[in-house]
């Protein structure tokens, strides 16, 4: 995947685009050409055409508005191939790296398709010398999401939910905006030191189900730990544990997928 070959667009003029078109028009028309290198690759590559973007709003999980300022709040981009890339950013705008993910027509992980990284395909494109070092992404990871807190840096007041899968805070972060919306993208991703930076808020932490509860009782467990690192509690909320049906646990529903089935 060649990152220059993206369709992109820039950030700054989208957003004035967003606040003045209706979402018919967003839909369509916030594709534009950026060209100038010199900005972060996030910048460079901000995208609300990948198909995972139009299948979250073809499924109604969002309107094309919601898609299209959840899109932008979390700088949601597109590789040439059509997956969304999901940049993982800092609070201090470090970007650690970016995951680009696959979906099918019904919004779900397209599991034929595996995910990749974009510091593995920015290695595996410069195979030379002439590889710009500069733009290879940090080698470790932070939650998805993480740059907003700096958007609340002031009063440091609005809490933050976890969530396992990117896709999950994307929607939730449009149906519950009382919560700064965070995802580790998977369940062996969610770590006591990822948590490190969020020492200061209220965090409860929203579990996929199962049917025997084992995803609920590893991030409990990891809870317990992030509490003696952070000195402060950490919540787990028990919602799908106690909500969700016989038939959802088999099917490990998480939380934007139980909200979803329970408005049809």
């Amino acid at each position: 995947m060649k990152l220059k070959d993206c369709i992109t667009f820039s950030f700054k003029d989208a957003l004035a685009r967003a606040k003045a078109e209706s979402a018919e028009q967003a839909s369509h028309y916030l594709i534009l050409h950026h060209g100038d290198s010199t900005k972060p690759l996030w910048q460079q590559h901000l995208c609300t055409n990948s198909h995972f973007c139009r299948t979250i709003v073809a499924n109604g999980y969002l309107t094309e508005q919601q898609m299209l300022r959840a899109a932008l709040r979390y700088r949601l981009g597109m590789a040439r191939d059509g997956g969304v890339i999901f940049w993982q950013i800092d609070h201090a705008e470090h970007v650690y790296d970016g995951k680009v993910m696959y979906y099918q027509d019904n919004c779900h992980r397209d599991h034929n398709h595996n995910p990749t990284w974009v510091s593995a395909e920015l290695k595996h494109f410069y195979l030379g010398d002439d590889f710009p070092y500069e733009y290879l992404p940090e080698f470790s990871h932070c939650l998805f999401g993480t740059h907003l807190l700096q958007e609340d840096n002031d009063t440091r007041a609005t809490p933050v939910a976890i969530v396992e899968a990117e896709k999950t805070a994307i929607i939730c972060s449009e149906r519950y905006p009382r919560f700064i919306w965070l995802a580790p993208g998977g369940l062996e991703a969610l770590k006591p030191e990822v948590l490190f930076p969020l020492r200061e808020r209220k965090i409860i932490l929203f579990p996929d189900t199962d049917e025997t509860s084992e995803t609920y009782k590893k991030w409990y467990a990891i809870a317990r730990s992030a509490q003696r690192l952070l000195g402060r509690p950490i919540y787990v909320s028990s919602f799908l544990e106690l909500n969700a049906t016989p038939d959802q646990k088999r099917r490990k529903i998480d939380l934007a997928d139980y909200l979803y089935e329970l408005s049809l």
